[in-house]
């Protein structure tokens, strides 16, 4: 088996903890601790992520999607890929070191995406983009963590929240949509949906986009 090459190291801001990114032939991963947290093999839930969003928000000129966090651009690609020429897409990325690996050694896998003048990329935290907004976007997609049940950053937990809801609620416009991804199902999560005032569905994806692989889920919450 080819081994594992680290390539390099990133501290999670606000936080003791780092991501690092390894190479194995012409696979990457992003790992925290023993988790993976991201694999360029695995990219069918995250490009579902934009292209179900999309679908759900047929008929609407120049869209303004926000997106939170880049990982390995997958549903970055995805969005360029459907929301039009005249559309606008916000990515908001707080630990720097994921744009430069995007630039650096994966630079193949990013494919240009982070240079598509529709792009805007942000290093903040997606959440100071949410509160700051009203009626501002379309489409927010957040795919910040391992889901509600958050892995990388305890203070991701208030995008969740019903504040953090509440405040999505605010940033979108009327008809406009919540996606979020997950690596689990999270029934308390989805009632928190609802009672912040979206039409909630839940979709059960596939991690490959050959169909198989682990099963993921993403919500899609569309502002009444």
């Amino acid at each position: 088996m080819t081994p594992r090459e680290l390539l390099d190291v990133a501290k999670i801001p606000g936080t003791n903890d780092e991501l690092r990114l390894f190479r194995r032939g012409g696979d990457f991963m992003i790992v925290l601790d023993r988790n993976e947290l991201m694999n360029s093999r695995m990219s069918g839930s995250e490009e579902a992520l934009a292209t179900m969003t999309a679908e759900r928000l047929k008929g609407r000129a120049a869209q303004h999607w926000l997106i939170g966090g880049y990982g390995m651009g997958f549903t970055l690609r995805a969005a360029l890929a459907v929301v039009g020429d005249k559309a606008r897409v916000t990515v908001a990325e707080l630990v720097p070191e994921i744009i430069d690996w995007a630039r650096g050694p994966m630079t193949e896998l990013a494919a240009g995406c982070l240079d598509d003048p529709r792009v805007a990329v942000v290093r903040d935290d997606v959440a100071a983009l949410i509160d700051d907004a009203q009626g501002d976007h379309d489409a927010i997609l957040l795919d910040v963590d391992n889901g509600p049940d958050g892995l990388t950053r305890a203070s991701n937990g208030r995008l969740y929240s019903a504040r953090g809801l509440d405040a999505a609620r605010a940033a979108l416009k009327p008809g406009g949509v919540l996606a979020v991804w997950s690596a689990a199902p999270d029934p308390r999560f989805a009632r928190r949906l609802k009672d912040a005032g979206f039409a909630v569905e839940e979709v059960v994806v596939r991690a490959r986009s050959n169909g198989k692989g682990p099963r993921h889920v993403i919500w899609f919450a569309t502002r009444i």
